[in-house]
C-alpha cells in the first residue's frame, strides 16, 4: 500500500497513560530517533509523585509531550497535535489541550465499562459523538501486541506491557522516525532476559508494520532537519547537564569532584550519573539526611575538592546552617537546587521556581551566597560550569537553581571541544603569607577579596576553623564589634563585586517600550510568546537573568529605558519583589503555581493586554 507523505515543519506529541504503562521509556525513545535525524527538540515529562494513585484513575496519569521542528524551538509546545491516549483516563486528563482537528490515537481495549465509570464517563467518548471535532484512531492496542507476541514464551501480563512499544512503534511509522536504535537500546535494557528483550522488539516491529498496513492512517509526515551550527550533538535532559557540567568542571580546575547528596526528587538523577563517572576522579556519597550530605561535601571543600551538594528545595531548607557556614569558613561549595512545586515537601515532580528567597535569604545572619539559574536543559552543562568557577574563584557557597521544568525536559546539546572550556585551575596556598613568618588564612586577595585555601596537613599553614566570627586576617575566634562589622561588610562587598556578563535585550528593531524579564526555565515560554507578538507586527523586548546575585551591572539601566516591565514567574513574584525593592521600578507581575511551567499563549495573551495599556 503507498501512502502518501506531507511535509510538516513542526510537531508535538503527547504520550499519555498510567504510571505503569511506561509513558516516560516511550516519550524518552521517540526523542532518541528524532534526534538522530537532526531535527530541534525540547520535552515535557509530567508523572506523578512516587507514590502512585490507582491504575486507570486521574491522578495517576502520565505523560511525555515532545515538539519537534525544521527549525528553533523555545518551548515543548503548548497544545499537541497528537495524543496518543492508552485508557480512558488518559484521555479524559489530556482532551482539553488539544485543539480542535488533533489526532487523537486511543486504545479502544482499554475503553470498558468500568474503566470508563472509575473516571466519570457516563457513556463511551468514542462512540456517543463527543470527539467528533478530533480525528481519532480507534487502535485495539493492547489485543494487537497480545496477537504479535502469540508465538513467545513470556506470560500475557508481559506481552501486554510491551503495548507502549507497539504505540512507539507506531508513531515512529507515522512520523518517518529511525528504529535501528529502538532496538538496540531495548536489547541492552533487557539483556539479562532476552526474551522480554525480543517480544518488546518485536511489538516495536508490529506497530511499524500496523501502520504501513492499515487504513486508519492514509498519510504519513516528515519534518525536515533543523538548521544548526555544526558539530556532535546529543539528547540531553538538564539533570544529565548538570552532572557532566560537574564532571567537566574537575576536569578543567584538576580537582577531585565530591558530591555529598540524599536522595530527592527531582535531583536524584544527578546522583545517578555522578556514580558513573569514578574514573573522572568524582566521588559520590549518598548520606543518610540533607544535613550530613551538605556538611561531608563542605569537608571535601576544606580538604582540596570541589565540593557539590545536590537536593531541592527541603533540603536546601535543612542545609541552610552549612551552608551558612561555607560562608563564615569562605570555601567553595556548589549547592544544586532542582526547584519543586509546594512548601514542605509539597509536589515532588512537579515544577516551581518556589526557592529564590530561599536562596537570597534564607540563612541565618549576613550571608550571602552567590545564586545563579540556567535557562534550558542544555545551559545546564554551561551553569554548572560556571557555578564551579565562582565557587573556587572566590571562595563562597554558590546556589544553582534549576527546576522540575528543566531537569525532566531535553533539548539537542552540541558537545563543546575541551578547548572551549574554562580554565579552572586553582591555586593551592603552599607557604606562610604573613610578614613573621605566620600563616593568615584571612589575608585577602585585593582583586578577588578571596582568601588564600590551604589543604590540611600543608607544614607550616595550619589554621583554625568553624562557625564563630573570625577575625580579619588571623581567622582567630573574634567578639569584637568592629571587627564583626568589618568581616560583615567584606563578605559581602566579596560576592558583590563579583563580575558577571550584562544582561542582554532581544529587542529587533528597537522600538518596544515594553520589556519581558525572565529568569530560569520561563526562559522557553517567554520567548515563543515574544516571538509571535512580533510576528504579528507587536513590538516587545526580552531579557533574562541567569545571574541573580549578583545581578548584572546593567540592569537598572536597561530597565529604566522601558515604559513598562514584565516579570512572569512560576511564583507569587519573588525576583519582582528584588527588582522593585532594588530598582524602584514598578514592575508588573504575573504569577503562576500550578506545578505547571507557562504556556506560550498564555504568555502571549497576557502581554498583548499589556501592550494595548502602554
Amino acid at each position: 500500500m503507498t501512502k502518501q507523505v506531507r511535509q510538516l515543519d513542526r510537531v508535538v506529541i503527547r504520550f499519555a497513560g498510567d504510571s505503569g504503562d511506561g509513558m516516560q521509556l516511550t516519550g524518552d525513545r521517540f526523542t532518541s530517533e528524532t534526534a538522530q535525524l537532526g531535527n530541534d527538540i525540547s520535552t515535557l515529562p509530567n508523572f506523578p509523585a512516587e507514590i502512585r494513585a490507582p491504575a486507570g484513575t486521574l491522578p495517576g496519569v502520565s505523560s511525555f509531550q515532545v515538539a519537534f521542528a525544521d527549525y528553533d524551538i523555545l518551548t515543548p509546545g503548548d497544545a499537541p497535535n497528537v495524543l496518543v491516549a492508552m485508557n480512558p483516563a488518559a484521555l479524559k486528563a489530556n482532551l482539553a489541550d488539544l485543539p480542535r482537528g488533533a489526532d487523537i490515537i486511543v486504545n479502544t481495549d482499554e475503553f470498558t465499562k468500568r474503566n470508563l465509570a472509575r473516571v466519570g464517563y457516563d457513556s463511551n467518548p468514542l462512540e456517543d459523538g463527543s470527539l467528533d471535532g478530533y480525528s481519532v484512531h480507534a487502535v485495539p492496542l493492547t489485543s494487537l501486541t497480545v496477537n504479535a507476541l502469540a508465538g513467545f514464551d513470556i506470560s500475557k501480563k508481559e506481552a501486554e506491557r510491551a503495548k507502549n512499544m507497539f504505540a512507539l512503534g507506531l508513531l515512529c511509522w507515522l512520523y518517518s522516525r529511525p528504529h535501528e536504535s529502538t532496538i538496540q537500546f531495548l536489547r541492552q535494557k533487557f539483556a539479562r532476559r532476552p526474551e522480554i528483550a525480543e517480544a518488546n522488539i518485536a511489538a516495536f516491529q508490529a506497530g511499524w508494520n500496523f501502520g504501513e498496513t492499515t487504513e486508519s492512517f492514509a498519510v504519513r509526515y516528515e519534518v525536515k532537519p533543523a538548521q544548526m551550527p555544526p558539530g556532535n550533538y546529543r539528547n540531553i535532559t538538564g539533570n544529565m547537564a548538570l552532572a557532566l557540567g560537574l564532571v567537566a568542571a574537575g576536569v578543567r580546575s584538576k580537582l577531585p569532584v565530591f558530591l555529598g547528596a540524599y536522595p530527592i526528587t527531582p535531583a536524584s538523577d544527578i546522583l545517578h550519573e555522578l556514580s558513573k563517572h569514578k574514573k573522572f576522579n568524582v566521588t559520590t556519597m549518598q548520606a543518610e539526611d540533607e544535613i550530613a550530605a551538605v556538611g561531608a561535601a563542605l569537608g571535601a571543600s576544606y580538604g582540596g575538592a570541589l565540593g557539590v551538594t545536590t537536593t531541592s528545595g527541603p533540603g536546601v531548607a535543612l542545609k541552610s546552617e552549612t551552608i551558612s557556614l561555607a560562608v563564615a569558613l569562605e570555601l567553595p561549595l556548589v549547592v544544586i537546587d532542582v526547584q519543586r512545586a509546594g512548601p514542605s515537601t509539597g509536589m515532588p515532580t512537579k515544577t516551581e521556581q518556589a526557592d529564590l528567597n530561599m536562596a537570597l535569604f534564607g540563612r541565618h545572619g549576613e550571608a550571602p551566597a552567590v545564586v545563579v539559574a540556567p535557562c534550558s536543559p542544555a545551559d545546564c552543562f554551561t551553569m554548572a560550569l560556571e557555578a564551579s568557577r565562582i565557587a573556587l574563584t572566590y571562595r563562597t557557597p554558590v546556589i544553582l537553581l534549576s527546576d522540575g521544568y528543566i531537569a525532566n525536559g531535553s533539548e539537542p546539546w552540541r558537545l563543546p571541544e575541551i578547548s572551549e572550556l574554562p580554565d579552572l585551575t586553582v591555586t593551592f596556598a603552599t607557604e606562610p603569607n604573613g610578614p613573621d613568618g605566620r600563616f593568615l588564612p584571612y589575608l585577602r586577595d585585593p582583586v578577588t577579596l578571596a582568601r588564600p585555601w590551604a589543604v590540611p596537613g600543608t607544614p607550616g599553614l595550619e589554621h583554625r576553623i568553624g562557625g564563630l566570627e573570625k577575625a580579619d586576617k588571623t581567622g582567630d575566634i573574634s567578639y569584637d564589634p568592629a571587627n564583626h562589622d568589618y568581616m560583615v561588610r567584606t563578605r559581602a562587598a566579596r560576592i558583590a563585586a563579583i563580575p558577571v556578563p550584562d544582561v542582554t535585550v532581544d529587542d529587533p528593531d528597537g522600538a518596544a517600550r515594553v520589556l519581558v524579564l525572565g529568569w530560569g526555565s520561563t526562559y522557553g515560554p517567554i520567548g515563543a510568546a515574544c516571538r509571535a507578538l512580533r510576528q504579528r507586527g507587536l513590538a516587545v523586548a526580552q531579557a533574562h537573568l541567569r545571574y541573580l546575585n549578583p545581578l548584572p551591572a546593567n540592569l537598572g539601566e536597561v530597565l529604566r529605558a522601558y515604559d513598562r516591565v514584565v516579570i512572569p514567574e512560576m511564583n507569587l513574584g519573588q525576583l519582582a519583589q528584588v527588582i522593585r525593592g532594588r530598582y524602584l521600578v514598578d514592575a508588573i507581575s504575573y504569577n503562576k503555581v500550578r506545578g505547571l511551567p507557562f504556556t506560550a499563549a498564555e504568555l502571549e495573551s497576557m502581554l498583548e493586554e499589556v501592550l494595548k495599556n502602554v
